[in-house]
């Protein structure tokens, strides 16, 4: 049973329900996002809340759910209704968060994501992006600790200059690498299972509850940056 604090928000991108993914949204809350409840029968799951401004949700899917208490938002607001959704979960308590369908899509979207990782990273509030096959983590300062399958691929992206970049438990480690933005050095590694490393524990939110992974282990000295993964192509 997952804490009462995780929640998974489901918007409206690209969503593939793997093994991996729905054993990470087993358990925890859900908002839905507009046409993100699109994505809550594949998942196998219910949202306490659906927020939005309704404009990309379909009439099947609005009859379908048509039991989910709603808040309403103007289509002419400050914020996407993703964003919205996960002010609310906020709101009640999220300690947190799963962005499923937070990837694919549209690129202005996608990147708004992303964006909204690191913002929540500053807030001190854990989360990621995820399609199912293909998963966004925030990178700031400190360490990240990955459960990710033998073979996967990963990549850091710099959204700014990274100082004191450490890798392990990858075909390419780093140790204290000063990485420019717009490098493309960082992109492309592969997690290696190297049981002989002494890793700090997952986290708890990232831990698909696989036994079939390993940890990747990324520490930064300053910088923001964006580590994507791709576990199902392991």
């Amino acid at each position: 049973m997952s804490p009462p604090g995780r929640f998974t928000i489901l918007l409206g991108g690209a969503l593939t329900p793997t093994p991996r993914l729905l054993a990470q949204v087993a358990g925890t809350r859900v908002i839905a996002a507009d046409g993100g409840m699109a994505h809550a029968r594949a998942l196998g799951l219910e949202p306490e809340l659906w927020v939005g401004d309704f404009d990309s949700t379909s009439p099947q899917t609005e009859a379908d759910y048509r039991h989910i208490p709603r808040e309403t938002h103007p289509i002419e607001k400050a914020m996407t209704d993703g964003e919205i959704a996960i002010e609310a979960a906020i709101s009640r308590g999220a300690t947190s968060l799963i962005l499923a369908g937070g990837l694919g899509g549209q690129t202005d979207h996608a990147l708004g994501h992303l964006a909204l990782l690191l913002a929540l990273a500053k807030r001190g509030i854990p989360a990621f992006a995820t399609s199912g096959t293909e998963e966004a983590y925030p990178l700031t300062h400190g360490k990240l600790v990955l459960a990710l399958p033998p073979g996967a691929r990963l990549s850091i992206i710099a959204f700014s200059g990274l100082a004191g970049l450490d890798i392990a438990g990858v075909r390419w480690p780093l140790t204290n690498k000063s990485v420019p933005m717009g490098s493309t050095l960082t992109l492309s590694n592969t997690a290696l299972n190297l049981a002989s490393v002494a890793y700090s524990p997952v986290p708890s939110h990232m831990n698909p509850g696989s036994a079939a992974t390993c940890p990747v282990e990324i520490g930064l000295a300053s910088g923001t940056g964006i580590v994507v993964a791709y576990p199902a192509a392991a």
